[in-house]
C-alpha cells in the first residue's frame, strides 16, 4: 500500500491518500480543505472512498468540492455525526450528497487492501478509527502525546477514555496516523502518552 499525507484547511488537519498499488484505487480521509492540492496528489489513482473520521467541519471542509471532481467516489461518515447538531462544527449535512454511513464492524474492499472501520466515540458521537493492515487513522480520537478535546457538542470523557483503551489493547503495533500533527507508532503512545497510559491503567 501506498499512504500520502497533507496538511489542509484552515487548522492543518491532517488527509491522508491510502492507494492500493496493485490497483491503484484510493480512499480520501478526512479532507478537510484545500480539495485542488488532494486531487494534485492523486497523481492518477482511481478514488473509491472519501472517508471521514468524524464530522467536524475541519475534517470534511474539502468533501462538496471533491465530490464534484470524483463523481464515483462514495462518501462515508458515522451517522451520529451527520446528524450532529451544531451546524457550525458538523457542517457536512448542508454540503454533501448521497452520503453513507458506516459504523462499527464494518468492512470496507479498497483492491487487495480492507479498511476496517472501529466506533471509537468520545471527541464527537460518531468518531472511528480506520485500521488497514498496520495502520490506524485515528482522526482526533488519538495524537502523538495527546488526544482529542472533548468540551464541543457530542465530546465525552469517560467514552473517549474508553475509545483509547481500545486502542492502547489492540494486538501488536501500529502506525498512528491523527487527524493533526506528527505521526507515531501504538507503542511509543503505550510509553509516553499521558491520556492513553491512564486509560489503560483504569481498564476493568
Amino acid at each position: 500500500m501506498n499512504v500520502k499525507m497533507l496538511q489542509v484547511g484552515p487548522l492543518g488537519t491532517n488527509c491522508y491518500i491510502l492507494e492500493d498499488e496493485a490497483s491503484h484505487q484510493a480512499a480520501v480521509i478526512d479532507p478537510g480543505g484545500d480539495a485542488p492540492a488532494i486531487l494534485e496528489a492523486l497523481d492518477g489513482a482511481e478514488v473509491r472512498y472519501i472517508l471521514l473520521t468524524h464530522g467536524h467541519y475541519d475534517h470534511t471542509g474539502g468533501v462538496a468540492e471533491l465530490q464534484k471532481a470524483l463523481p464515483q467516489a462514495e462518501v462515508y461518515i458515522h451517522e451520529k455525526d451527520f446528524l450532529g447538531v451544531d451546524a457550525s462544527l458538523f457542517p457536512l449535512r448542508g454540503q454533501a450528497e448521497g452520503v453513507k454511513f458506516y459504523g462499527e464492524g464494518d468492512r470496507l474492499p479498497l483492491g487487495g487492501l480492507e479498511i476496517q472501520v472501529l466506533h471509537t466515540p468520545g471527541h464527537s458521537e460518531g468518531g472511528v478509527t480506520l485500521r488497514c493492515g498496520s495502520l490506524l487513522f485515528c482522526g482526533d480520537t488519538l495524537f502523538a502525546g495527546s488526544c482529542g478535546r472533548t468540551d464541543f457538542p457530542g465530546g465525552s470523557v469517560p467514552k473517549l477514555l474508553t475509545s483509547l483503551r481500545r486502542l492502547g489493547k489492540l494486538e501488536g503495533d501500529f502506525q498512528v496516523c491523527p487527524g493533526h500533527m506528527d505521526v507515531s507508532t501504538l507503542e511509543e503512545e503505550r510509553k509516553s502518552n499521558p491520556y492513553l497510559r491512564q486509560a489503560l491503567r483504569e481498564a476493568p
